[in-house]
């Protein structure tokens, strides 16, 4: 597989991934999480946006880029196993890199370096 349809393929598989945890998030009626895309640069995130109560809501809780052919997680605040998400829908090990992990941590880990 070319890098070109690598990267198509791992744009569609992360929009895929993202969107179903949008639907599977908490539904609150006063905080919103928004699915934002940037197609071009191929970053991907989703958002907590709104109010609880006098409190401001307002942060990322998955970030994942494409970089080459290699997808990074580059933050994850759910306790949802996005690499092995990846990998259950076709992704290779080898293509996922544990960006939210030292370079150092990544050499004990399945997943590639960088």
């Amino acid at each position: 597989m070319d890098q070109v349809t690598t990267v198509s393929t791992h744009r569609a598989v992360v929009q895929e991934l993202l969107n179903r945890y949008l639907h599977e998030r908490p539904i609150d009626p006063n905080v919103e999480t928004q699915l934002i895309a940037d197609l071009a640069q191929d970053h991907y995130q989703l958002v907590n946006v709104g109010w609880e109560g006098e409190h401001r809501v307002y942060g990322c809780v998955i970030h994942i880029d494409i970089k080459g052919d290699k997808i990074w997680i580059q933050h994850n605040m759910t306790e949802n196993l996005v690499a092995e998400d990846l990998v259950a829908l076709g992704v290779p090990k080898e293509q996922i890199v544990l960006g939210l992990h030292s370079p150092f941590k990544r050499r004990f880990t399945e997943f590639a370096l960088n």
